[in-house]
């Protein structure tokens, strides 16, 4: 089995005037795919001192400005048990003349009641120290918590806490011991910490330095508050979702970074020569005359990924659906039930095979909510159990919070998915170039690997050594250009002869095969 570890990964970033494209590649195919405007103002992570607009006492909630076109929403069970610790700790960094006292020297306040009313810690008016758990999606607003968070590469800080966690995926119970004993001995008081999955094996020199920046990154914060305390207003802001992907996924594993932006590559170095110095010489500014995503191949794998229709494996395919905070995901054996196994064996490998596709879809999509997948239905139960035992497996890697349910006796998986951000969409559909705009095509990037895969399903039902294959004026041209023509390199790829024939009558996606005879081979 392949594990994590010895999955090669890339990171390619395209930076332009308006938005930053970060691709990670895993084995050079496309698994996650980020693209920030770089003018872009509401993260998760962010810390805002927000001003209350309005007390909902039915939904036991606020409404909350921080700046959005929307006003945020925050429940009472996302105000953490030290919110009369916080108030006081803003009001002490308001009305104090000079530096403030640190934290860990602050006496805590009662917890709030748990089972509590919003009514009664929260008023209209008020000033309120909120961190952004979900960005706006939709017609909502942002998601808030007043419980707040700090995070760093190998440590989270949470103030006005003092427990200290380690991450569940560290599996060596000595290890986390070691990391528990070794952070409750550096922590200030006051200050709770979680300790990430990549702290494995750090020293404490390592820790409590970054434990040390943490503390002083909030505590600054509050140093100048008394200069301006008008809200809505950036307390402190998450780095940047470049700087964010960085953090969380940097390793070992990454063989290169390539970034086609000087500046912008500068600061990559920089950052990782704090976390990572022998990792500095894997960022490259690429130069080419060809564009970025073009020259690595990732325009090509967005066009194939993110249609409605997604092709995985032997003539099998997804078909995707999406709603407001429903997903659902179709399994299609397409041609696969022409081999020669049974249907028990067909449909366990077309299922597995799709939940290997689906796995990188619903990172690549940053798909959230609900999903439920409608697999080929499998009629023995140890099947359904390899399965569902699979699926767990392939989304063991996806950082995103997730939940997945056994199948149904119908072939129905449920997964539910934290959904933090808006769900990455593309159209890959271009105007049909017949109708001139009124109607819509599937990209003609892809026309090329479609003409291909079905030649090869072709020759292997046909098992013939000759073929004609008719098709558009404009699309023979491009197949037949150069010495070394794509026709050519299928001939000698395939063993086969073919003999390419322009047709003015067919549609500029149309194309048939033939036999010698002029026959036509349809094989569906």
């Amino acid at each position: 089995m392949v594990t994590n570890s010895d999955v090669s990964k890339e990171l390619i970033l395209d930076v332009t005037e308006s938005e930053v494209t970060i691709a990670l590649l895993e084995d050079k195919q496309l698994t996650e795919l980020n693209r920030e405007k770089r003018t872009h103002s509401f993260s998760v992570g962010d810390i805002y001192l927000g001003r209350v607009r309005k007390i909902m006492p039915g939904l036991n909630a606020a409404f909350v400005n921080v700046g959005y076109e929307r006003d945020a929403f925050l429940h009472y069970l996302d105000l953490g048990p030290q919110l009369r610790s916080l108030h006081s700790y803003y009001n002490l960094a308001v009305q104090k003349r000079g530096r403030i006292p640190p934290l860990h020297k602050m006496r805590m306040e009662h917890d709030i009641d748990k089972d509590g009313k919003i009514k009664d810690v929260l008023k209209s008016g008020q000033t309120v120290i909120v961190q952004v758990t979900k960005e706006p999606i939709s017609t909502k607003g942002p998601r808030l918590s007043s419980e707040i968070s700090i995070a760093g590469r190998n440590l989270v800080l949470m103030p006005f806490s003092d427990k200290v966690s380690v991450s569940a995926k560290i599996e060596s119970s000595d290890e986390k011991q070691r990391l528990k004993t070794l952070i409750q001995s550096i922590k200030p008081k006051n200050y709770g910490v979680i300790v990430r999955t990549v702290a494995e094996g750090k020293m404490v020199a390592t820790l409590d330095g970054e434990l040390r920046e943490l503390v002083k990154r909030w505590e600054a914060a509050f140093s100048t508050i008394r200069k301006d305390i008008s809200s809505p207003k950036l307390l402190i802001g998450e780095v940047d979702r470049t700087t964010a992907f960085l953090r969380d996924m940097l390793n070992g594993t990454f063989s290169s970074i390539k970034v086609n932006d000087e500046v912008f590559a500068a600061e990559i170095r920089r950052y990782i020569r704090e976390i990572a110095p022998e990792k500095e010489k894997i960022v490259k500014v690429y130069g080419g005359a060809e564009p970025l995503m073009d020259h690595f191949g990732i325009t090509r794998q967005v066009k194939s990924l993110f249609g409605k229709t997604v092709s995985f494996r032997h003539g099998a395919y997804l078909i995707i659906e999406h709603t407001e905070a429903l997903h659902v995901i179709d399994v299609n054996s397409g041609n696969r039930s022409r081999g020669d196994n049974d249907q028990e064996t067909t449909a366990l490998e077309v299922n597995l095979a799709a939940a290997k596709e689906i796995s990188r879809q619903l990172r690549l999509r940053d798909m959230g909510g609900i999903i439920v997948i409608d697999f080929i239905d499998l009629q023995q139960a140890q099947n359904r159990n390899l399965l569902f035992e699979k699926m767990k497996e392939l989304m063991s890697s996806d950082r995103t919070k997730h939940n997945i349910l056994p199948l149904s006796k119908y072939g129905l998986m449920q997964i539910t998915r934290q959904r933090v951000r808006p769900e990455m969409n593309i159209v890959t559909s271009e105007k049909c170039p017949v109708c001139r705009g009124e109607g819509e095509v599937e990209s003609t990037l892809l026309l090329t690997d479609e003409i291909e895969s079905k030649l090869k399903e072709t020759i292997a039902i046909v098992k013939t050594k000759k073929l004609v294959l008719k098709l558009h004026p404009f699309v023979a041209a491009y197949m037949t250009k150069g010495i070394v023509s794509l026709a050519f390199k299928w001939k000698r790829k395939y063993r086969v002869i073919i003999k390419v024939v322009p047709v003015p009558s067919y549609n500029m996606l149309e194309y048939r095969f033939f036999d010698t005879d002029d026959n036509e081979i349809d094989i569906d």
